[in-house]
């Protein structure tokens, strides 16, 4: 699949107003995204004593407080112009990375700094994530959905894959520090575009309390059993992944003697991969989404898996494209049946649901997966990890619901 095809489609798009600042905003940010995971990681594993479990620490204490306020951005997602709400989060969120980045920088950094500045970020991620999911439909019309959401997921993973190659330089050979100063950059640049899109004004239910708002979004996310269903399996599915991108997988790249530019390329690899799946997702339609989508989810288990071999490095670079084309097909499925089948005045609040549910057991994965691979060896938890993402993907096949979905124009 030519990457000009692409770009024929980013013209098409682009004459949507908003489109083309929500995908550069994309891309921006996660330039930052692609270098963080690697600059956090073995920024805390290289300070004086850092273990497994510190870093364990330092992630769970994003993942906490953007579960705890997943609902309440749901609500808030609904009430107000999501784009804002967007572009707000990224700028205030960038002040909370540049000071995490200073800390390694001028030499004050602490575990508890970095869980404060990773809880505070956690709190806008909380507004920000209900509220990304529907500027897109506020954008596009539904029959562009899948061709939007493919090119969105094109430019993320581009900006990724170019993010953790530079972040692995940018750790061995600047520190940890300056790299997350490049991330902190991007989410400014990338909160400014955002915000200045000008969406249609919506006409948007305001009436009743929050809570009153919250038992309408229950209502709406548990009416329909392929969402409720989905978001089980990926509360598992997200645990494994979220330990091994987060803990696991650098702390079995250094033990096997490797270091912060051998996992970029892991992580790389996998964004190729999603690139690549995402050219042809442009031109494919899926016809059963979530079959098509969570299928291969196995392939993901798969990945984990092959980090216990990673004394030789190649096998989990090269099992990793697999993983990322796993990931790329269930981001288009999903967001694109969400988009479709969740009625807009109240898509912040099933999203808000879902990611609620999805992450539900992440922090307890990223708290306690360092100390237990300490007790029993980093490869037991990855296996272990590995058949959860199994088990988890063939339960939500079985649900003959989830088979049906569809998604009509």
């Amino acid at each position: 699949m030519p990457a000009s095809n692409a770009l024929d489609d980013l013209r098409a798009l682009g004459a949507y107003r908003g489109f083309t600042k929500l995908a550069l905003a994309r891309f921006i940010s996660n330039l930052g995204n692609g270098i963080t995971p690697i600059a956090l990681s073995f920024g805390v594993l290289g300070l004086p004593n850092g273990s497994a479990s510190q870093l364990s620490l330092v992630l769970g204490s994003q993942m906490v407080p953007l579960l705890l306020f997943m609902l309440f951005g749901g609500v808030i997602g609904d009430r107000y112009k999501r784009n804002k709400i967007v572009g707000g989060s990224d700028i205030l969120g960038s002040a909370f990375v540049l000071v995490s980045a200073s800390s390694f920088i001028f030499g004050f950094v602490s575990i508890p700094l970095l869980c404060a500045m990773g809880a505070l970020f956690g709190v806008l991620n909380a507004l920000w994530w209900p509220a990304f999911s529907g500027v897109l439909p506020e954008i596009l019309p539904k029959e562009q959905l899948q061709r939007g959401n493919s090119v969105i997921g094109l430019l993320t993973n581009f900006g990724y894959t170019a993010g953790a190659l530079v972040g692995g330089i940018l750790v061995a050979f600047a520190g940890s520090g300056w790299a997350l100063a490049v991330d902190a950059f991007s989410f400014f640049i990338a909160g400014v575009l955002v915000w200045s899109i000008d969406l249609p004004k919506i006409i948007r239910d305001e009436s009743g309390t929050m809570f009153h708002q919250l038992v309408v979004g229950w209502r709406e996310f548990i009416a329909r059993k392929w969402v409720v269903s989905v978001v089980i399996a990926f509360t598992f599915i997200n645990l494994a992944y979220e330990s091994t991108i987060g803990v696991l997988g650098p702390l079995a790249t250094k033990e096997s003697g490797y270091g912060p530019r051998e996992w970029s390329l892991v992580l790389a690899v996998s964004t190729v991969g999603m690139i690549i799946t995402g050219l042809v997702l442009l031109k494919v339609r899926l016809t059963k989404p979530l079959v098509y989508g969570i299928t291969p989810m196995l392939l993901m288990a798969t990945w984990i898996f092959s980090i216990t071999f990673s004394a030789d490095i190649w096998i989990p670079i090269i099992v990793a494209f697999f993983a990322g084309v796993a990931i790329e097909i269930f981001y288009v499925a999903w967001s694109t049946s969400m988009q479709h089948n969740i009625p807009e005045e109240a898509y912040s609040r099933v999203v808000s649901y879902d990611a609620l549910g999805s992450y539900a057991l992440a922090p307890l994965g990223l708290i306690f997966i360092g100390p237990l691979a300490e007790q029993i060896g980093t490869k037991n938890a990855l296996y272990i990890l590995a058949a959860l993402v199994f088990v988890a993907a063939i339960g939500a096949l079985s649900v003959r619901e989830v088979r049906q979905v569809r998604n009509e124009a």
